[in-house]
């Protein structure tokens, strides 16, 4: 009987031995997966004070809770790299930074993977406008009138100044483009923010367009990329330039003499897209979410001046840094929002007049 026992109790020893060896290599086997799919993203953004933000804001702390490593690219929104890559199926970026119209177009063009929101978060936890079909905006940003209050002897107040030579003598920065440059055209030569769409849909609100930039083309210095603005300006190259309004915040926290004019600025969201065909797209959608959390988008809008589309994440926020943002009520309340419906139907054929008309 006493063998029968110890038998027993050795069996039962045992047992729990070998429950226990199995949850050990089961947890070895669940850490290690944790491991394999914690995939390395290829993410690609704007660069200069944007990027850094985003390091700060999401990159780092997402390498740090285990998430795997982000690969940080940058790009200045030119949507044939998107296409050539989908098209042949190379697609070698997990999540890129698109504004509004070309996020449009890529989706009706089927360039970009479908945002499972069971997995992003709910489109109604975000500001009105930020989730789409193919992308989520993660910013708010506005291109605004800025100026060198050294180099003025006046203050500029909006697109009519900008356009007026005389008053404000020297070089103006405007980007090499169609978008933002018309709307400012028509602005200045006195069409409302709220009916700037409607005159710019039609033949003749686009003729008048390009008939006030001709007014301005001898002044004109163009630009393509965001750090390129605050350049001009802090050297004298221009007195008055178009510019996102974070790149000129970024210099005041420097100490520059730089200044925006929000009334006539365009805002508009920066938004997050997965290329079709993308490797890691699970892990993308992840990251999207992460990116959404009242606390990183804090982090983010304290890095660059520019509005949370979490709106749990103003409340976080100082109110001096809340009052810089192109979301403040103030800098907000004479501003266009970006028609992402105008530039993806009329985006391609202007862009095209515009190109033309800036060679001659």
């Amino acid at each position: 009987m006493i063998g029968v026992l110890r038998f027993t109790t050795a069996l039962g020893a045992n047992i729990k031995m070998s429950k226990l060896f199995s949850l050990s290599a089961l947890t070895l086997g669940l850490v290690c997966a944790a491991q394999v799919h914690a995939a390395d993203l290829t993410v690609i953004n704007f660069g200069g004070a944007n990027k850094d933000a985003q390091v700060k804001a999401y990159y780092q702390p997402w390498e740090a809770a285990g998430n795997g490593k982000i690969i940080a690219g940058e790009y200045n929104g030119e949507m044939a790299k998107v296409k050539a890559m989908v098209d042949t199926n190379s697609v070698s970026w997990d999540l890129v930074e698109v504004e509004s119209p070309e996020l449009a177009r890529g989706c009706d063009e089927d360039l970009f993977e479908e945002i499972d929101y069971s997995v992003v978060g709910d489109k109604k936890a975000l500001v009105p406008g930020a989730a789409s079909m193919c992308g989520v905006g993660f910013f708010v940003w506005s291109t605004v009138m800025a100026y060198n209050a050294d180099k003025l002897s006046a203050a500029p107040t909006g697109w009519a100044d900008f356009w007026d030579v005389k008053k404000f003598p020297g070089k103006r920065g405007l980007r090499k483009g169609a978008k933002y440059t018309l709307e400012f055209a028509l602005m200045a030569d006195g069409v409302a923010p709220k009916d700037v769409y409607k005159v710019l849909a039609s033949k003749d609100g686009q003729e008048r367009a390009f008939k006030k930039l001709d007014e301005l083309k001898p002044y004109i210095q163009w630009w393509e990329a965001g750090a390129q603005p605050p350049q001009y300006l802090a050297s004298g190259d221009v007195v008055m330039s178009s510019a996102y309004n974070g790149r000129i915040a970024a210099t005041q926290k420097e100490g520059s003499s730089l200044k925006v004019v929000w009334d006539g600025g365009i805002y508009d969201f920066d938004a997050w897209a997965i290329p079709k065909g993308a490797k890691n797209k699970d892990e993308a959608m992840k990251f999207i979410a992460y990116t959404l959390q009242a606390e990183n988008q804090k982090t983010y809008s304290e890095n660059i001046a520019y509005g949370p589309v979490n709106p749990k994440a103003v409340d976080l926020l100082d109110a001096k840094v809340a009052a810089d943002l192109p979301t403040a009520p103030q800098n907000i309340a004479n501003q266009v929002a970006m028609d992402v419906a105008f530039w993806a139907d009329f985006g391609e054929v202007l862009e095209q007049r515009f190109n033309s008309w800036a060679a001659k």
